[in-house]
């Protein structure tokens, strides 16, 4: 791949920061954005703007169509049976929160289990436990080995009669772990028991097949993967979708509304009440095309080199490096502390160098719990990130750490 090329589709990596060249390595919260969404964004507000689905007249028309082409855009990209199972939603959090309530409200019950994992997002924690406050059911977790992997061992031990849904990410947005999920997919099965697969960290670095790994439900954000904020995907098996009830009731998801009764449309708009971003999910086609055009596999690659690169000359040169997942599968994230030194403090003094990562407890304080920390710094790649912006952040690290010290 050109890199250089790459990187002059997104205008922000010419930027300085207090004095010095931005670095940016904060992906796993965001990545940022190319020309070509940015485009899309402005041509749609400029040129086609207007509601979606209904409208008989040309613009309304024209926006239709491309929040639909995204549609088939999004099932292609992770190989759906139909666009009729392809949801979309605010993000990866709004997706989960719907099943949750959807799913969980009409089939779940008093005394029934669910497995989540130590690694989950409180996006996929907090949802669950709001059903508890309705329903009496227990959430069971499934360990996390000294390297950062689940134990799967132990996830198999967690399902007896009462167990009636697992809900676990694709990858850690903190150790960078690739979870088996076809492996945790199977077992569930082999229990009659449907999964959620939360793939906010692995939609935009891995090939998502949802078919091939008959998942149940798979949601993500599209933020992550180059493209707009505010918009997400839920994917989830038609007869599922079709049994569950409305999340949200408004313009859209409707057939019909009397005062006596409402009949609601046919998938996939029942799940997609009131306006939605059409601009946004325009621009998701944009995404999608932009990392279709390089390849998710030379994407993933590239972003491997730079990982294994930036691990291995931290180990060896920084003095009391601690990195926090060490799995042979992972995604390009590095969470690491050294010594005692606060994240915070690193994190700040960074900034001042130019450096861009994130720090705290990335929204996951359980599984900070289970590591004895209280936060980390993370650093993550992205396929505009180069060799020598490792270098400049090793450089910068060196310096933070001798100063905190």
């Amino acid at each position: 791949m050109d890199i250089e090329k790459i990187r002059s589709e997104f205008p922000i990596l010419r930027r300085t920061i207090y004095k010095h060249p931005l670095v940016y390595l904060d992906n796993t919260a965001t990545s940022q954005t190319p020309n070509r969404v940015v485009e899309s964004v402005v041509n749609s507000y400029t040129k086609t703007k207007s509601n979606v689905h209904r409208g008989v007249h040309t613009l309304s028309m024209e926006a239709t169509e491309l929040q639909e082409s995204a549609r088939r855009k999004v099932r292609e990209f992770i190989n759906a049976a139909s666009i009729e199972e392809v949801i979309f939603t605010r993000g990866t959090t709004e997706s989960i929160n719907l099943v949750a309530a959807s799913y969980g409200g009409a089939f779940l019950q008093d005394g029934d289990e669910i497995i989540l994992s130590t690694m989950e997002h409180h996006s996929n924690i907090v949802p669950w436990q709001l059903l508890q406050r309705t329903k009496d059911i227990k959430i069971r977790v499934i360990p996390i080995n000294a390297i950062g992997e689940l134990d799967l061992n132990a996830y198999r031990s967690l399902f007896n009669e009462h167990t009636r849904f697992v809900s676990v990410c694709h990858a850690s947005n903190v150790l960078g772990t690739i979870n088996p999920i076809k492996e945790i997919i199977a077992e569930a099965h082999a229990h009659n028991v449907p999964v959620l697969i939360d793939g906010a960290q692995a939609a935009p670095h891995l090939k998502i097949d949802v078919q091939d790994l008959d998942a149940d439900f798979y949601a993500f954000s599209a933020h992550k993967m180059y493209g707009p904020s505010g918009v997400g995907v839920l994917y989830g098996k038609k007869k599922l979708l079709e049994a569950m009830p409305p999340y949200q009731g408004g313009g859209e998801m409707i057939e019909s509304v009397s005062f006596e009764k409402t009949t609601f449309a046919e998938l996939p708009f029942k799940f997609e009440a009131g306006t939605p971003d059409f601009i946004g999910i325009a621009a998701l086609h944009q995404a999608i095309d932009f990392i279709e055009s390089l390849g998710i596999e030379q994407i993933a690659a590239h972003e491997h080199e730079l990982l294994e690169y930036t691990t291995r000359r931290m180990l060896e040169e920084i003095p009391d490096m601690r990195i926090f997942g060490t799995a042979p599968d992972k995604c390009a994230i590095i969470s690491f502390l050294v010594g005692n030194e606060h994240h915070y403090d690193m994190g700040m003094l960074l900034d001042k160098l130019g450096i861009a990562v994130r720090t705290g407890h990335h929204c996951a304080q359980p599984l900070m719990n289970a590591l004895g920390v209280e936060g980390t710094v993370r650093a993550s790649f992205a396929v505009y990130n180069t060799i020598e912006e490792c270098d400049m952040f090793l450089t910068a690290l060196h310096r933070v750490a001798e100063m905190l010290r």
